[in-house]
């Protein structure tokens, strides 16, 4: 198998993008560790984020970014380039827009393979995640103000559930709060995007006899 086989696999098991829709129920969400916590009820804003998944020779990555630290919310959190939706835009639309915002991402050099089903987070957005793939490793630049850093994670580390870790936080009202969590290096994926990141891998190799080789030969 080999990068192929990874862009295969993917073409075959994402949605396409004419299936999105704004009010799409989520397949995943926060509360999934969480089923004591209850929804507050308001409406969803609807948000769409790229997954860019980088094909090198010697195998491939997903780019992720590290909010500024003086944002006013989630700063310094990891997260994939992505935001709320503009009138009128589709998932891909959004998706793309914000990556050439975010860190300058052309999208003539992205190849939308799929999107996934939708993602609730518990502050009230419903994220579709759009799945792109980049041919050469693309030129980039960090939107000044907004994103920090901008790297790379192997696609095998990140389809290892051997790297999925449950993490928690005890907020000062309220019971315990628990998230996914793929520390690599240096840097703590957490929360919503480690999330994605497991509902991703679920959707490829779930119900694969042995996913984690599979991951690393599609990776290879």
């Amino acid at each position: 198998m080999s990068l192929g086989s990874l862009k295969a696999r993917l073409i075959e098991r994402l949605h396409s993008p004419e299936s999105w829709r704004p009010d799409a129920d989520a397949e995943r969400s926060d509360f999934d560790l969480n089923p004591g916590l209850t929804p507050d009820g308001k409406p969803l804003k609807p948000a769409a984020v790229l997954v860019p998944v980088i094909a090198h020779a010697d195998g491939a990555t997903v780019l992720l970014t590290r909010r500024a630290d003086t944002l006013t919310s989630h700063s310094g959190q990891i997260a994939f380039p992505g935001g709320r939706h503009e009138a009128g835009e589709t998932a891909v639309q959004t998706a793309l827009r914000e990556a050439n915002e975010e860190v300058g991402l052309d999208p003539a050099a992205v190849e939308v393979l799929g999107i996934m089903p939708a993602y609730r987070t518990g502050t009230g957005f419903l994220i579709t995640p759009v799945i792109g793939w980049i041919a050469a490793a693309p030129e980039l630049t960090a939107q000044d103000g907004e994103v920090a850093d901008i790297f790379e994670v192997p696609w095998d580390f990140l389809m290892n559930v051997a790297n999925h870790q449950r993490g928690h936080m005890d907020p000062p009202e309220g019971p315990r709060r628990w998230f996914w969590a793929m520390p690599f290096e240096n840097r703590y994926i957490w929360g919503v995007t480690a999330g994605m990141i497991r509902a991703l891998h679920d959707r490829l190799y779930e119900d694969v006899p042995d996913p984690e080789a599979a991951a690393a030969e599609d990776a290879a």
